[in-house]
């Protein structure tokens, strides 16, 4: 661990998850790092990641960690993540997400949100734990802009890792976008999305929905998975279809929603946003030994302590 005291001092959310591999990466990157239980454990932090890991278990634990001054952890991370450098990577970044669709079915309530970046996920887009993978994706951007010796120009692809990955289906205008990969949902995902594209079409405002179902039971012997393959876009509309589907000029859920999980019809999702304070990453950048996402945001949190 750096022993050097100017250097920032970055909390990983540590209740589940890859919280050891971030500390490795963030420490590589000049970082000190602490391991973050309680709501004790974030004081005097530059900045925190929130892991990947499961997002469900995260939740459950988070807001019934109760601190000293009565808050929950889900509490004392919302005000947190208002002011301070956030890094949610995969599961972290389904927590910082104002809106989640295919969120656990178990959970009465829904999926725990600390929220704050105007992003709409979907949950588990990439398949399960089985269909994990490497893909090249867009490299972070330069530390400094208009530094010739940091550019993107000469910037590798950065070798993203999807595990149970979400993906980003749209984003609010203040939001950056940093990366975009082509890719096709899983069967699940392709049903949770038909619903979601429905639901958008009568005009209805979602923030979260649970996963649906992908297949369809016709009797105790007959089971079949559900087609879903999409061969239309939703993104233009005429005045008239507006008025049919009460879908108004600035209605930022209007989109191309990805499609089909039949291989065929893979569409672009993003992978990497920014919006001020916050970043997230679908992937998981903490299992490489590339540490130039931890290097981005690592030049966050300096240039939000000095």
């Amino acid at each position: 661990m750096p022993s050097d005291t100017d250097a920032p001092l970055v909390g990983v959310l540590a209740l589940q998850g890859a919280f050891e591999e971030h500390q490795a990466c963030l420490e590589a990157a000049g970082c000190r790092t602490r391991q973050v239980r309680t709501v004790q454990d974030m004081k005097d932090l530059d900045g925190i990641v929130l892991p990947g890991g499961e997002s469900t278990a995260m939740g459950l634990i988070g807001t019934s960690s109760v601190g000293s001054d009565g808050r929950n952890m889900w509490a004392a991370l919302q005000e947190f993540t208002s002011r301070k450098p956030t890094w949610g990577t995969c599961a972290g970044m389904i927590l910082l997400a104002e809106q989640c669709v295919g969120a656990s079915a178990v959970i009465e309530n829904g999926q725990a949100l600390i929220g704050g970046m105007d992003i709409l996920v979907c949950r588990n887009y990439f398949g399960s734990q089985v269909s994990s993978f490497e893909m090249a994706t867009p490299p972070p951007p330069p530390l400094q802009s208009g530094d010739d010796n940091n550019s993107n120009k000469d910037n590798p692809p950065y070798p993203g890792v999807f595990i149970r990955a979400p993906a980003i289906l749209s984003a609010g205008p203040t939001v950056e976008i940093l990366g975009r990969v082509v890719a096709t949902p899983c069967r699940q995902a392709a049903v949770v999305l038909e619903e979601l594209e429905k639901k958008i079409s009568n005009g209805e405002k979602v923030v979260q929905m649970k996963v649906l179902d992908a297949l369809e039971r016709k009797s105790s012997q007959e089971i079949t998975y559900r087609v879903v393959v999409k061969e239309h876009s939703t993104t233009t509309l005429s005045e008239d279809e507006k008025k049919e589907v009460n879908v108004s000029d600035n209605n930022e859920l209007r989109l191309e929603l990805p499609g089909a999980a039949d291989g065929s019809n893979a569409r672009e999702v993003i992978c990497a946003v920014r919006k001020d304070n916050l970043l997230c990453t679908a992937f998981h950048p903490e299992l490489t030994n590339d540490y130039r996402w931890h290097e981005y945001f690592a030049s966050m949190v300096r240039s939000s302590k000095s």
